[in-house]
């Protein structure tokens, strides 16, 4: 199964499979993260042992894709959850009681020097999700504060492929919108959600 890519956002990017750094396109491939079988056909695995996350369909291994995930000091929960909840250009705001948040200043959507790239995915609300980062050279490491980031194109991908599998389906002219009008939030709720499984 494939996504259509046909987005003016990775206009100058070729097929995932062949042409995005990092990216391992799986056709029909067992793995033992997989999940039980009793669970929806789509679903989730992050793999903070490898620095991984990967998306099945039923026990076929789809795609994955480099992330980083928490520190030893800030670390990501590890357990199943259940995505219901995106947000595209999503807004940031520093946490109000973390020390290493003190010197940052809150950032619209879109605007330079906010950290949460393209979209977001929680997995645990309101403080645990995934999201893009400019800093994809750290992508492989364990360098965030507790969320899981990936490259933008990646993310992006994600998003899009659980709003199909979660009963929120958009056309391409949505998605054209959204990332070429940065400055508006726009919220998703799934109506279908998605499994998510954080693995040690």
């Amino acid at each position: 199964m494939q996504l259509n890519r046909k987005w003016m956002y990775f206009a100058i990017v070729p097929m995932l499979a062949a042409a995005v750094p990092g990216a391992a396109w799986v056709v029909g491939g067992r793995d033992s993260t997989a999940v039980d079988a009793d669970v929806p056909n789509l679903y989730l695995v992050v793999d903070k042992s490898d620095k991984r996350l990967k998306m099945y369909e039923a026990d076929t291994l789809l795609w994955q894709y480099p992330i980083s995930d928490g520190t030893a000091g800030y670390p990501t929960p590890v357990g199943n959850y259940r995505i219901r909840k995106l947000i595209w250009n999503p807004r940031w705001t520093p946490p109000p009681n973390s020390k290493w948040a003190r010197k940052y200043t809150p950032k619209g959507p879109g605007e330079p020097g906010n950290p949460m790239k393209v979209v977001k995915i929680f997995f645990r609300e309101p403080d645990y999700y995934i999201h893009g980062t400019a800093e994809t050279g750290r992508l492989g490491d364990a360098a965030s504060h507790g969320c899981i980031r990936m490259d933008p194109e990646h993310v992006a991908e994600v998003a899009k492929y659980l709003m199909e599998h979660g009963g929120q389906p958009r056309e391409e002219s949505w998605f054209w919108r959204v990332l070429h009008f940065r400055s508006q939030e726009r919220p998703i709720y799934l109506k279908n959600p998605i499994p998510l499984r954080v693995k040690a």
